[in-house]
């Protein structure tokens, strides 16, 4: 059993942890927090506001920057409408077509979102696979 110094100490340790992560969150990653409003409902012109400004941002990032926040998200919340998803996973797989892992990655939030999105997916896995035959470590099972 722990005492109380042993868990104030793990708390601590917690506290800091997520320090450093917020440091690290990119400016992307922001405005999906924004978007997503854990808060609960805002006024209407406030939430478009943070769509727009949500969707400038995913626009022009690089994909490492669309990669941390989507990881983020999934850690986090897993709060962003898959509309955002796929369009974060486009913008990233459009800046790294080579990119097997991450066309595997998109793949792989594709078949999240249902069958309507199943063959896009194959497709992307198709992809990955003529680039990396050996891999197959994203593909659902």
């Amino acid at each position: 059993m722990w005492g109380v110094t042993d868990e104030a100490e793990w708390w601590f340790s917690l506290a800091q942890r997520f320090e450093v992560l917020e440091e690290h969150v990119s400016e992307l990653s922001r405005s999906a927090d924004a978007m997503v409003d854990p808060e609960g409902p805002r006024e209407d012109q406030d939430r478009q506001v943070a769509f727009m400004e949500f969707v400038e941002k995913l626009t022009f990032a690089p994909a490492d920057d669309i990669l941390e926040m989507l990881s983020t998200d999934f850690e986090r919340r897993w709060g962003l409408p898959v509309w955002a998803r796929n369009l974060a996973y486009r913008l990233a797989c459009l800046q790294r077509p080579d990119d097997p892992y991450l066309l595997r990655m998109a793949a792989s939030d594709l078949y999240l979102h249902g069958p309507d999105w199943d063959r896009q997916a194959e497709e992307l896995n198709r992809r990955a696979a003529r680039m990396d035959p050996e891999s197959s470590e994203t593909e659902p099972g």
